[in-house]
This record gives structure tokens, sequence and C-alpha cells, in this order.
């Protein structure tokens, strides 16, 4: 890496840092220069329950205090969780309203957000360094879920528009609720039913449309037992004595936490799709739970020609998780497009 590089990666460091201590100062909380979250990540640092509160009232049943006397969230709690996150939402994400039917998936807002602001860094390399922003650049959310986590995020962060696809008919109507509520999302988020279970990208978007990223949660277990017994460990682990009734602490209905042939099938799934769209998006990207899976899609991109495959490493608190990112455009069609939709 030559000097000048180094000095563009310094000076977009400290731009991050300025903008985290500016949103830290907001917000009346300190940036921690040990946080493992993306430096533009609001989240860093603890968080400021007073101010939670203000937004969500109800929240204020499930604090407690710790061992050093400090005011925490009861997160073992399902409830504490879902007004905790419904919380940061109000907070800092511009929404007036936000609501998700009872037993769907509610999301770790720190942690999605990571996945925003990582991608958000992978398009800025895409594009010698400048993010595009606003209406350049639109994004497909593969299972939005009931929650719409990711087009609020991401439409906030950087001014994205979004496609939200769901095979799920309770969580579109959700998703689409959320938009119609908040006036900032109305035109750009539009939500879309997947009326096929066996599709992913087939029946969301054809050949004449464009996106320039994808985004993707996928189902990371292969049964109802699965994850059922991935949730007794956590609540057991959280409670700190043993639990026999599961629990779902951030909740999740069926095809948002399990199908056949769990994550590794999903993604696999994802990849042989993306093929078929290979001039219709620049990042194509799913999140990957298990290590033991990444060396299966990478042969499988490989397989399928993929021109360039990222693997993002991501932590949140104690938990490790990745970004897989890949593209099938080649140098000349990489600068077609940064100059039909970029410039």
């Amino acid at each position: 890496m030559s000097e000048q590089q180094q000095d563009k990666g310094k000076g977009a460091f400290r731009k991050a840092w300025d903008a985290q201590k500016k949103q830290a100062k907001k917000h009346n909380t300190k940036p921690s220069s040990k946080t493992k979250l993306h430096p533009r990540n609001p989240h860093n640092g603890p968080y400021n329950l007073d101010e939670l509160v203000k937004s969500v009232p109800e929240l204020e049943e499930y604090i407690t205090l710790n061992v050093k006397g400090e005011k925490t969230v009861k997160f073992a709690e399902p409830q504490a969780v879902l007004l905790l996150n419904k919380a940061l939402l109000l907070t800092y994400y511009d929404l007036e309203f936000w609501e998700i039917p009872e037993g769907f998936l509610c999301p770790p807002v720190p942690g999605r957000a990571d996945y925003i602001h990582y991608m958000s860094d992978l398009l800025a390399g895409s594009n010698f360094g400048r993010m595009p922003k606003g209406d350049k650049v639109t994004c497909l959310d593969i299972g939005v879920g009931g929650n719409c986590i990711y087009p609020i995020i991401g439409s906030h962060a950087y001014g994205w528009n979004f496609i939200g696809s769901d095979t799920d008919t309770r969580a579109k109507k959700s998703a689409t609720d959320i938009v119609a509520n908040n006036k900032r999302l109305k035109g750009k988020v539009e939500i879309k039913l997947q009326p096929n279970m066996k599709d992913i990208l087939y029946g969301i978007i054809d050949h004449s449309t464009k996106v320039d990223m994808t985004f993707c949660n996928p189902p990371f277990h292969a049964s109802r037992a699965e994850a059922r017994e991935s949730s007794l460990r956590k609540q057991s682990n959280l409670q700190k004595k043993g639990v026999t009734e599961s629990v779902l602490n951030f909740g999740g209905k069926g095809g948002e936490l399990w199908c056949e042939g769990g994550e590794r099938r999903f993604v696999s799934n994802l990849i042989k799709e993306s093929k078929k769209f290979e001039k219709n998006c620049f990042w194509f990207s799913t999140l990957v739970s298990k290590q033991s899976n990444l060396k299966a899609f990478q042969d499988s991109l490989n397989y399928n020609k993929a021109t360039d495959v990222r693997v993002i490493s991501m932590t949140q608190g104690n938990k490790s998780s990745r970004v897989l990112a890949w593209t099938y455009l080649d140098n000349e069609e990489r600068k077609a497009w940064r100059a039909e939709r970029w410039g």
C-alpha cells in the first residue's frame, strides 16, 4: 500500500471517529476506543437509557441495576429486548412508528447497522473511495421480515432506496405498514411478496432491474428442533441456569429462523440464482453465521466464476459474524456501472 493510500485510509478513519464523537455528543454517550462496532455505527458505547425511555416509556419497567450499580436492560426477557430495539429505532432513525406482529423476529439494531456500514465501505471502495448516496443507489433486502430493518437503517444513513422481499404475507403487511406510517420511508422503500417459496431473486427482480447491493439475513437453522435447541442454550446462558422451555428473546417465526437444509442450502441457492442475474447487481451479499460453511460458498462462487469475493468480519460484543459479498462484473462492466449509476 502506498503512503498516499495509507494517508487516505487514516483520513477516512479520522472522519469516521469524528462522526462517532459527534453522534455520541448528540445522544450523550461516550464513544469507546475499544469498541468492536463499525466506527460510523451510532450504537458504539453504552446505551443512554434515560434518552431511550423518552422514546419508549414502557422500557422503564425493564431497566435494572447491575452489580456496579449501573442501569442495564433485562436482556433475558423478550419484551425488554423488543422495547429496547424499538427505542433505538425511534431515537436514532427518525421514525414515527415501528411495530411488529407478536412472535416475529425483533432485530438487534446495532448488529444490523454494522452490516449496512460495512457494505457502504465496500460500495465506496468500488467507486474510488467516494460513497454513492441517495437515489443513486438501490438495494435489495432478501427476507425483509416484519421489522423492515435494513431499509430503515440504510435509507437513514445513506439515503439509499430499497426493495424488500418476503415469502410471508404477514411480514409483508407489517413491513408495508412501517413504510406507510413513516414519512421519510415513503417513496424510498418498496415491499414485494415472493410468490414462490423456492425462489429468492426470481419473482422479485427481472433482467431489466438494476440493484447496487443485496442484503440477506438467511435462516440459520436446518429444522425447528435445531432452532429450539439454539434458543434453549442462549436462554440458559442469559439466565445463568438451565432452561427447559424455549422463549426466543429476539422472536422469530419459522422461515425467519430455519429452512430445510439451513443456512448452507439457502445461501447455496442464492449463489446459484445470483449467477442468473450476474449483470443486474454490482455486489451480492449475505450474512454467514457458521464459519464452517464459508469454504463451500467460496468454492461455489469460484465454480460460478465470480470475479471478486470478499469476506468481511464483524464483531458485536462477544458475537462474531461475517458478510460474504461477491460480484460477477469485470473491470469494464464496473466502469460502465459507475458512470451510468453513480456518476
